[in-house]
């Protein structure tokens, strides 16, 4: 079976962050993608949902961590 590939747009709604925001988690390697461009047209890329669940445990994880620490 096939993984869910979510559009930018969808990941910035899914995670309430600009679509800016998600193309800086790109950037630094937070989130990983896909380029379904065909020829030369435009850029298509889709974010794998493994990879946005995997951002939000990290955050997660590094928040509760941060906390546990300075309670």
């Amino acid at each position: 079976m096939c993984e869910k590939l979510l559009s930018i747009q969808s990941v910035a709604e899914i995670l309430d962050i600009s679509r800016r925001s998600v193309y800086r988690y790109i950037a630094l390697g937070e989130l990983s993608v896909i380029d379904l461009r065909t020829g030369t047209e435009r850029s298509r890329v889709r974010v794998p949902g493994s990879s946005v669940k995997a951002l939000v445990e990290r955050r997660t994880s590094s928040v509760v961590s941060t906390a546990a620490r300075a309670g």
